[in-house]
Parts: C-alpha cells; sequence; structure tokens
C-alpha cells in the first residue's frame, strides 16, 4: 500500500512539473501577428529573441517542384501599433436587404425589412425583384442601391442593378427600378457611397453550393475567382472601371472607411493556395486615393481578418468582429471573433 501511495505522489510531481515547464515555454513566446489573447497591444518594429525557441515547421508542398509558402499573398507593408478595445454600439434605421434562409447553404431570399432602432419594431418593404446572395448595397442620394450578389442557386453571379426610394425607414415606391446593370457580378464586396457616386471594390464570383439532393443544404465546395476590379456609377447611372486592387479581395462589405478624400480598406480574403486550394485570409490595410485614383498599402492589421467591420473616429482607425486567421504563419480562416481593436492613423491630404 505505501508502495502505491508512493508510485502516485511521484507521478503526481511530475506531471506538475511539466505543467509549468510547458506554461513558462509557451508565455515566452511571442508571434509577429499577435493571436487573440485580450489587452494585448502590438508595438510597431517590436521584435523578438527567437533563440532557443523551437520553431513550429509547416509542411510546404511543392507545385512543379517548387515550394510554395502559405504566406505567399501577404503583402510587405508597414506595421502600425494597434491596441484592443471594448466591443461595440447603432444607427437610428438599419435596412436589412436580401439575405440566406437559415444555416448551411440554403438559398437566398428576395425580402427586405427595416428596423427602427428607436421603437425597436421591424418593418418590412418590397422585395427584390429577384432572391440573390450578398448583393452589394449602399444608400445612396435617397435611394437603395442593391448591385450584383449571386443568384438562387448561392454560386451564379448575378450582375442585376436596382434602386428603391426610402425616407426615414420608409420604402418611397411599391417596386423597385431597373438600373443600369454592374459591369461584373459576384457577392462579397465593398459598396462606398460618396458625394459624385457610388465606388464597388474587389468581390468574387461563385460561392459555395448547397449539396445536390441534402435535406440539411449541407455546403460544397465550387470554384470561385476572387478579384481586384473596382467599378465607380456615378449621377447619370453609367459605370466607370477604376484602377484594381494591389491584390484580389473579397468580403470586405463593411470593412472600408472614407478618410481625408480617400477610401481605407482593411482585411478581406484572396486567390485560393494555388497547392492546398484552401482560404487565404488578407492582412493588410489599403488606401485608395479618390483624386489621384492610385493604391497604396499602408499598414497590417495585427492579423489577418475576413468580414470585419471597420470605423474612424478623432484619428483613430477601429475594427470589430469577423474571422482571424490560424496564426502569424497559417492565413486560413480559423476563429470568429468579437473582438475590438484600433490604432493611430495619420493620413496626408
Amino acid at each position: 500500500m505505501n508502495i502505491l501511495l508512493l508510485l502516485f505522489t511521484c507521478i503526481l510531481a511530475a506531471a506538475l512539473f511539466f505543467n509549468l515547464l510547458w506554461a513558462s515555454i509557451s508565455s515566452s513566446i511571442t508571434p509577429n501577428w499577435p493571436s487573440n489573447q485580450p489587452h494585448r497591444v502590438v508595438i510597431a518594429n517590436y521584435s523578438i529573441n527567437v533563440e532557443n525557441i523551437k520553431k513550429v515547421e509547416i509542411k510546404e508542398k511543392k507545385a512543379n517542384g517548387e515550394s510554395i509558402s502559405p504566406t505567399f499573398a501577404d503583402l510587405p507593408a508597414p506595421e502600425l501599433q494597434w491596441e484592443k478595445m471594448t466591443s461595440a454600439p447603432v444607427p437610428r434605421y438599419i435596412y436589412v436587404i436580401s439575405g440566406q434562409r437559415g444555416p448551411q447553404c440554403r438559398g437566398p431570399t428576395a425580402q427586405n425589412f427595416v428596423l427602427d432602432t428607436k421603437t425597436k419594431k421591424w418593418t418590412s418593404m418590397p422585395p427584390l425583384p429577384a432572391p440573390r446572395y450578398a448583393p452589394a448595397t449602399q444608400l445612396w442620394k435617397g435611394r437603395l442601391h442593391v448591385m450584383g450578389g449571386s443568384k438562387e442557386n448561392r454560386h451564379t453571379p448575378g450582375v442585376d442593378h436596382w434602386s428603391l426610394a426610402v425616407k426615414n425607414g420608409k420604402a418611397l415606391e411599391k417596386q423597385w427600378l431597373l438600373e443600369t446593370p454592374i459591369p461584373r457580378g459576384g457577392p462579397h464586396r465593398a459598396c462606398v457611397a460618396l458625394d459624385d457616386g457610388v465606388i464597388v471594390i474587389g468581390g468574387q464570383e461563385g460561392d459555395f453550393m448547397a449539396k445536390p439532393g441534402s435535406p440539411i443544404f449541407k455546403c460544397s465546395r465550387r470554384h470561385e475567382v476572387v478579384y481586384p476590379d473596382v467599378y465607380k456609377l456615378d449621377a447619370e447611372m453609367k459605370w466607370e472601371v477604376l484602377p484594381p486592387m494591389p491584390k484580389p479581395d473579397s468580403h470586405i462589405e463593411s470593412s472600408w472607411v472614407v478618410v481625408n478624400n480617400s477610401i481605407i480598406l482593411i482585411g478581406g480574403t484572396t486567390e485560393k493556395h494555388p497547392v492546398t486550394k484552401r482560404m487565404i485570409l488578407v492582412g493588410e490595410v489599403f488606401q485608395f486615393h479618390l483624386d489621384s485614383k492610385k493604391w497604396s498599402v499602408i499598414g497590417k492589421l495585427p492579423f489577418r481578418c475576413k468580414t470585419t467591420l471597420a470605423a474612424f473616429w478623432d484619428g483613430w482607425l477601429y475594427f470589430t468582429s469577423g474571422q482571424r486567421d490560424r496564426g502569424p504563419d497559417n492565413p486560413q480562416p480559423r476563429k470568429v471573433i468579437g473582438e475590438m481593436w484600433r490604432t493611430k492613423l495619420s493620413l496626408s491630404q
């Protein structure tokens, strides 16, 4: 009996020792792109001594005999100092246009609603002429504009463009007006309203579809083409082709702000890895100068992230929520987050 008790005590002591050893090693490792630990601040140009730290090697598949890094899509960009914030507040009227009914890959709907955040009441609006999945949508000069998106199967790009007059949360027309089609269709685009027009940025052709015959509409992968295209709609409802983004970018619907006569756009997804075919997230901060119509890369996010919400206030660039990467060396999507981050942004006119 005494021998058994002594053996159990030795095993317990050894477990505690290795647990403490692992914790001390883990706490000494700080990645260049920070994890989602709370209250972490990323300091510009901060470097760590990685000597004596065992690096985790990522096995790279080869194409034509050459290695392709998982992070091949990252662009060179200066480090920005990011500060994590508490989570976020809302405007008076929120318009909800189309969408998807239920989980997995159920088809889109044509229904539309408006929420009055003061009375907390929902009101239905005239439905779209046809269901659309993730169309570019913007309120411009008293009219809601809905453009592109995917058709009923979630995969086939739509180029339709409709508009509806609204005021104070109410539709002023019974039907949507057919407008000039957008030059290229597809979902997950940024759509920016300016005084002289609407700019539609990035996006993709194709998306996951429901598996044929699946009772739960289980998603199945389909070919997707992410593109960098940029278009501008003017007051005469004519489309102008603008210079493309520095790289293809999608899932950026709310990932933009207008600052100093320029558009700041963050994160998203880009073309899939050429070998693994896995989705690749974007971690750069882009700037589009409205005067010169030129793009530049002005910084990095604290981690790669898609479908995030951006804002700008009092010199600070904010972003909150979205889906982040798996780590500094793995840009594949992983965890959906509810965090808020900010960085001081100083831009020339």
